[in-house]
Order: structure tokens, then sequence, then C-alpha cells
């Protein structure tokens, strides 16, 4: 009995010892993702206040506009959220300082305030940049540990798209351009209520050559004696100072407005403009191109003539008559105008959009497999949701990254126009046509940079458009000969 019974122990020691325990089994599975989770929970905790306050203030934005209940509980929370504290903001890397005719007071570490705000900068993309490569490693990491295939189809997308210099090109541009809209009012050298809303309800000191003394002046006034008019002797150009110490990355407006400030906070508006009009449209084009090449028929055909009805008209005399027009209206009033702005541009330009994702559509619906989902007895929402929609997406990406540029390129138009958002909010256009008076003088710089910035933008997100349509479709005419893989298409 014994004899029989020591090679069962053995057998039971041997399969224990080659079988690992569940605790073995999960813990050097978990241990990355959890590293990971840390880095990006001490990541966003650097900057948590600055994401808050952002989320707050345009929802506190939208409700004051509005005129609807809540703005006063929005706006206690928004004071909350200024008080939290972040790494990477103008209270902890300070650059409005002056000079006591010694030293500087009230700059970061003593330093110049240009060299302040450089820091301050560069700390912020820095920042940014970080966040990209841990959500790169989050990628990463799920494909090397955790997703069950070792391969699929994106896989392809992704290696192709890496392979792809335009392309990553407009990405690195495009990120760029996000960074500045979310972090403007901490890339500023000034705020935009200190130096553009109420501008003489703040003043600043600074040191006086004539007396040799510190002394205080209002904001305005210092403002009214920096203002870069043709070739005027208060003109300040880029990465100059003033005669107040203050530092001017873009140098200053005709009314002495610091530029720099002026860019940054209009390219928020100009992001969250074209994000809505270009997310209503997307939409409004997939839900009417997947609904069309479902019923097909009659359903399809009312689509065509409606388009064509759309795209007949004259889409730049339609935003002209329809932002005068509704310009007074409780919806004119919704973020300076912005949210009218980005439903004319949506609900003009869906048809471009919705012709692009046609003929994708009418492609899969005639698939194998929708005929299946019909036999079934699936919904026809179901059907379209979860079947023919995932085919369509890449093309949503393509398209959407394209029409953002163009609908950046059109707020700003509509702005030099006088048109759009309403003024005094800072807008890229509006920049250009302060300076469009002073091109050939002295102060070249105020229509020139933002100019220069939308025309790189634009190309950045047309750019990042080629990268994915050719990542996706590696038989596109600009795709790389030899950077298809083994799978790969939407």
């Amino acid at each position: 009995m014994a004899g029989a019974h020591e090679p069962s122990t053995t057998d039971s020691d041997e399969t224990t010892d080659a079988t690992p325990s569940t605790t073995s089994t999960i813990l050097p599975t978990e241990s990355p993702a959890l590293v990971w989770i840390g880095l990006g929970a001490g990541l966003f905790a650097l900057e948590a206040g600055a994401l808050a306050n952002f989320l707050v203030s345009v929802l506190g934005d939208g409700l004051a506009a509005a005129s609807l209940p809540g703005t006063d509980f929005v706006a206690g929370v928004q004071s909350v959220t200024e008080r939290i504290p972040t790494l990477l903001s103008r209270e902890t890397i300070p650059n409005g300082g002056y000079w006591n005719g010694s030293r500087w007071v009230g700059t970061f570490m003593g330093l110049r305030p240009g060299a302040a705000w450089a820091i301050r900068t560069g700390l912020i993309y820095g920042y940014s940049f970080a966040v990209a490569g841990w959500a790169v490693l989050g990628y990463r990491l799920y494909r090397r540990e955790y997703r069950v295939a070792d391969w699929t189809p994106r896989d392809d997308v992704v290696d192709r798209f890496r392979g792809h210099g335009w392309g990553l090109f407009g990405l690195v541009v495009v990120w760029l351009f996000v960074v500045m809209a979310v972090f403007a009012p901490a890339l500023g050298p000034t705020t935009v209520d200190q130096n553009m809303r109420d501008s003489y309800s703040n003043e600043i000191s600074y040191w006086d050559t004539e007396t040799e003394s510190v002394e205080t002046i209002l904001v305005g006034d210092a403002n009214l004696a920096s203002q870069s008019r043709g070739d005027s002797d208060d003109r300040v150009l880029p990465m100059q100072y003033d005669d107040f110490g203050r530092f001017h990355p873009f140098g200053t407006l005709n009314t002495g407005r610091d530029l720099f400030t002026f860019i940054a906070v209009g390219s928020r508006i100009s992001l969250v403009i074209g994000l809505l009009s270009v997310g209503l449209s997307a939409g409004l084009a997939a839900t009417l191109a997947l609904t069309g090449a479902y019923y097909k028929g009659r359903v399809d055909l009312g689509m065509v003539l409606v388009s064509d009805a759309i795209m007949a008209m004259p889409q730049l005399l339609l935003l002209i008559m329809l932002t005068t027009v509704l310009a007074d209206t409780w919806v004119g009033g919704l973020y300076s105008g912005g949210f009218l702005l980005a439903l004319i541009f949506a609900f003009t330009g869906w048809t471009y959009m919705w012709r692009s994702l046609r003929g994708p559509a009418l492609q899969v619906a005639e698939r194998q497999w929708i005929d299946a989902a019909r036999s079934f007895g699936q919904h026809p929402l179901t059907i379209m949701r979860r079947h023919m929609l995932p085919y369509v997406t890449g093309y949503l990406l393509i398209y959407g990254s394209m029409t953002l540029g163009g609908a950046i390129i059109a707020i700003a138009g509509l702005s030099f126009l006088g048109l759009g958002v309403a003024p005094p909010t800072p807008e890229w256009g509006r920049a250009i046509n302060l300076g469009q008076e002073y091109v050939k003088t002295g102060s070249w710089h105020i229509s020139l940079i933002p100019g220069v910035l939308i025309t790189l933008v634009v190309t950045g997100f047309n750019a990042l458009g080629d990268g994915i349509r050719d990542a996706i479709d590696p038989r596109s005419d600009t795709a790389n000969e030899g950077a298809a893989g083994r799978g790969g298409g939407a």
C-alpha cells in the first residue's frame, strides 16, 4: 500500500511543480499594467487642476452665454479648480516680474521674464510628449502582454503609419497645436483678463530709467505705450521686451496687447469650433450614408437629391447670411458665436463627407455577413452599428482630419471678414485683419505670424489625413510601394 502510494505522491509533486500557481500566473502579467497605470496617474496628477479648469471653463462659458441655470454653481466649481496646484502653472513658474535696479523680482528663480517663460513653455511641451510616450507605451504593452491574437490588421496599419514621414510630420504639427489649445492659459506670457478684457483693472510694476525707481502703471496704459503701428518707435517685435519689462515672444498687436497670448487663446477657440463642427458633420454623414446604403432605393436617392441641393448653394454666401441673421439670437451668444459657427459648418458641409462615405457604405452593404445578419433577424440599427460602421470608421478618420483643417481656415477667414467669432474674443483671422495695413511696415509680424501658423496647422491636418489614408489603404495612389503588409484595409 505504501509502495502504491509513493508514485502517486511523486506524480502530485511533479504536477504541482510543473503547473504555476494562480498567483505566479497573474502577478507577472499584471505587474507591467500596474506600473503603466501608476505612471499615468502620476502624469495626470501633475496637471489635473489645469484639465479640470479647462473643462469647467468651457462648460461655464456655454451656460453663461445661454443664460441657463447652473452658471453660479459652475463658477463656484471653477474657483475651486483654479486653486488646485499644478506643476506647470503660471503661479509655479512665474514670468511676470520687474527689474528693481539690481535684480529681477517676481520671476522664477530671479531669471529674466523671457527665460522664465521659455522654461515653462519647454516643460509644458515636454510634459505633453511624456503623455504621448505613455500612451504609445500602453499600446505596445497591450499588444505584447494582454492581447490574445499575435497579429491583427490594425498592426499593419500602425506599422505603415510609423513609416510614413509626411503623416508623422502632420501628427507632430497637430499635436503641437492641440497642446497649445489645451495649455493656452499657462503658455501665454500674460493672461487674457489682465492683458485684454480687463486691462484697466490690473497694474504692473516696472523700472523707470528716468527716476531710477520702481513705478506702477495700469496694464491698459502700458499697452497704449507698446503699440505696434507701422514704423513707430513704440512697436515691439518678436522676442523683444517693451519699456515696462514685459516679454513678448511674438511681439505686440497694434493695440499693444501681447500677440502670443492672443494666438494661444485663439487656438483654443479654433480647436473647439473645428472639433464640434467636424464631429457633427461626421455623425450626420455616417448616419445618412449607412441608412442610405442599407435601405437603398428611394432612401438613397432622396439623400442624393438633398446633398445636391445643399452643394449647389454658395457656401460662403450662406455662411455670411446665417451668421449675420442669427448673430443676435441665443444660439449666437454661445461661446462668443463659436457654437453657431460650428452648427453652420456642420449642416452645410456634411454633404462632402457623406459623398466620401457613401461608396464604402454601399460596398459593405453587399457583403455576405450583412445578409447573414438580416437572416438572423437582427435589427437594422444593430446591423448598421455593429457590422457596417466599423468598415467606414477608417474613412471617417481620413476625411475628418482633412475637414478639420478646412474648418480652421474657414473660421479664420470669417473672422478676417469681421464675422463668426464675436470680438473681442481672440481668433487667428482677426489678428491677420488687425495687421493687414502694416504688412509692408516695421510691424509686419502682426499678420505674418498668425498667417504662417494657420498655413502650418492646416497643412498638418492634411498631412495627417494623407498618412492615415495611406496606412489604411496601401493601394492608394500616394502610398509608398512595398509598404503594404499582409493585411490592412479599413
